[in-house]
């Protein structure tokens, strides 16, 4: 990880820890940065510093508005006024694993197609739990390429069990 992305999450830990806001200020930067990577549209328009970045910041605080919690909504304004609306998901994925060591857990980054439900993200953190024998937070990361299952990774582990994993594996196994 860079120390540009490095230090805008630690910048967002201050400011969320500041307000009393760090668990509001992770999920919410993990949402924002899932739809953004959703809807190519919005990212480019966040990023695009052709646009003057007042213009950026008002989409943010438009998009934003009332569902967010205010520290939250001035830690993206400060990114897209930055010109870094192109890191939002790894200060996003930064400030999570700051936020999961600080509770004494691993951050397991799980990428999916689609969104989860709650009680599948508790089953997997279960599982998880007892694989690593730590607590282990996810972090769903909504990846259209997966095509579906999951690609979990924990630290520096790495476990793809999605569709197009599988099939590259028949695939590989019929040429062979």
């Amino acid at each position: 990880m860079s120390n540009r992305i490095n230090a805008y999450a630690d910048a967002a830990m201050n400011v969320a820890a500041a307000e009393g806001a760090t668990a509001d200020v992770e999920r919410e930067l993990n949402a924002l940065a899932n739809a953004v990577a959703g809807n190519a549209e919005l990212g480019s328009t966040l990023a695009n510093e052709a646009i003057p970045a007042a213009q950026r910041q008002q989409i943010v605080e438009d998009l934003l508005g009332g569902n967010a919690n205010q520290a939250t909504t001035a830690i993206v304004s400060m990114i897209v006024g930055a010109g870094r609306a192109g890191d939002l998901a790894e200060i996003a994925g930064a400030v999570a694993e700051r936020g999961a060591q600080s509770r004494g857990a691993n951050l397991a980054e799980v990428r999916s197609a689609v969104p989860l439900s709650d009680d599948q993200i508790s089953r997997l953190s279960a599982a998880l739990r007892q694989q690593t024998g730590r607590d282990v937070e996810v972090s769903v990361v909504i990846d259209p390429s997966v095509v579906g299952g999951l690609v979990t990774q924990i630290g520096d582990t790495v476990i793809d069990g999605s569709v197009k994993r599988r099939l590259t594996q028949m695939r590989e196994s019929l040429a062979g």
